[in-house]
């Protein structure tokens, strides 16, 4: 375990952030890299000229995975978090192989469906939790978080060659197999965090689902996608029909702009963790992400402005992708952190979904401005919203030593009832107990009382 006392970010965070992230970029690989040739591929199968089953197939995924995120996420709290990401990752695995050979569109929607109910985002998410200190966790989460936006923009460049070269057969093979080698990685190089015994109560998940803190953050990794799909259903077709550039060029204004939008995305993140401004920063972010829906409405077809529009909302976007999941993981129960992690992406997914037939049918009944109006109408609901957010309380670790004369089997019980203390974790073997606290409420005197051992 990490010392508390370092602002470093250890070896460890640094290499449990880097490789969860990379599972999870193969994750939404899974999702984005078919995006651009899926509707010209479904043709060639039985009953994929038809654009509704095309479309049930595309959408399979995320619909199967909105269902399965908050069922993996207990049962990651439950089993613990890596024998969940392996059977999710197996799963993905068996429905990239059902894909490669699907005959047909109704076995393509089955294996898509199979492809999403291995739905490792949560357990991924609360991994990463798990293995890192409150001062770096939104660090650690915007590595991964940022791996949306990233794999989004190169799915767009490697797509269509990809496609060319090995077919959809291989590319679905291709992410099987990554996924595959993805398993040796997460047990190999992510240490195992200790589990959580017994002694904490479990928490309902009606309780995870209406905790005022949590709420709006559901609700804002709801609103962040929705927006999003709405955009990039006009936004390409903006960009098309004012003859600026062909669709298979708009990598070239992608893929830079989500680039360079890390680069003011970092600095931002580092210091709303070290001044302790997570509110601010992210009520920043999402103000950022309102002004570029009501530039999307007054900028028309311009080509430079929608551009700078477009690096002004990854700014935000990324920012959010990075605090939200670090801030349900802080504020969430211990015992249901990976609970409350499924809801999150459960929203998510269900933005996105709601994202992309709502903006559809708006933008076909009342056209491009009507989907930017209504964008702009949900981002102000999710600001003022956010607005009733309270920073979280920056939480530090100690590691102390149990003294031999202390009952070891009740001792972790005795801890979580101290004042400032949120979780608690016994090593019997060891006799060592390592908390994280809250230092406002800590009370040093009751701890010793309690333990009679040393820091």
């Amino acid at each position: 375990m990490s010392s508390p006392f370092t602002d470093r970010m250890s070896a460890q965070e640094r290499r449990a952030g880097t490789t969860l992230a990379a599972i999870f970029a193969l994750r939404m690989l899974g999702l984005f890299l078919i995006l651009p040739v899926f509707s010209v591929f479904a043709q060639t199968l039985p009953g994929g000229s038809d654009l509704m089953w095309a479309g049930i197939a595309l959408g399979a995924f995320g619909m199967v995975q909105a269902v399965f995120q908050v069922p993996f996420g207990m049962a990651s709290d439950r089993f613990g978090r890596k024998p969940v990401i392996v059977a999710g990752l197996l799963m993905f695995a068996a429905g990239c192989a059902l894909a490669a050979w699907a005959p047909n569109i109704g076995w393509m929607i089955v294996a898509r469906a199979l492809q999403g109910a291995g739905a490792i985002s949560a357990a991924v998410s609360a991994l990463a939790a798990d293995l890192t200190r409150e001062q770096h966790r939104t660090k650690v989460m915007a590595m991964i978080g940022s791996t949306i936006g990233l794999v989004f923009a190169l799915s767009l460049v490697a797509s269509p060659a990809l496609y060319q070269w090995i077919g959809m057969d291989g590319m679905f093979l291709l992410t099987g197999a990554l996924s595959l080698l993805a398993i040796p990685l997460l047990l190999r190089a992510v240490p195992t965090p200790v589990r959580m015994d017994s002694a904490m109560p479990r928490v309902p998940l009606a309780s995870v689902v209406a905790e005022p803190q949590l709420a709006p953050l559901h609700f804002g990794v709801f609103a962040i996608h929705m927006i999003q799909m709405g955009m990039f259903l006009v936004v390409p077709r903006i960009l098309v029909g004012a003859d600026h550039m062909p669709i298979g060029e708009h990598w070239k204004i992608y893929l830079p702009v989500v680039l360079a939008s890390f680069l003011i995305m970092v600095p931002a993140i580092i210091y709303a963790e070290r001044q302790r401004q997570m509110r601010h920063v992210l009520l920043a972010a999402i103000g950022l992400i309102l002004l570029t829906q009501v530039g999307f409405l007054l900028a028309g077809d311009a080509f430079w402005p929608i551009v700078g529009l477009l690096f002004v909302f990854f700014v935000g976007f990324n920012i959010v992708e990075a605090s939200l999941p670090s801030l349900v993981s802080r504020i969430a129960p211990p015992q249901a952190k990976g609970a409350a992690l499924g809801v999150y992406n459960t929203s998510q997914s269900i933005g996105a979904a709601l994202g992309g037939a709502a903006g559809g049918a708006i933008a076909s009944h009342f056209g491009a401005s009507a989907v930017f109006a209504s964008t702009t109408l949900l981002a102000i609901v999710w600001w003022l919203w956010a607005r009733r957010m309270k920073n979280p309380p920056l939480l530090t670790e100690r590691e102390l030593a149990i003294d031999p004369h202390i009952e070891i089997a009740s001792i972790r019980r005795d801890l979580l009832a101290l004042p400032g203390v949120r979780e608690a974790i016994v090593v019997p073997e060891r006799r060592m107990a390592y908390l994280k606290i809250n230092p406002e409420r800590w009370d040093e005197a009751s701890l010793h009382r309690l333990i009679g051992g040393k820091a």
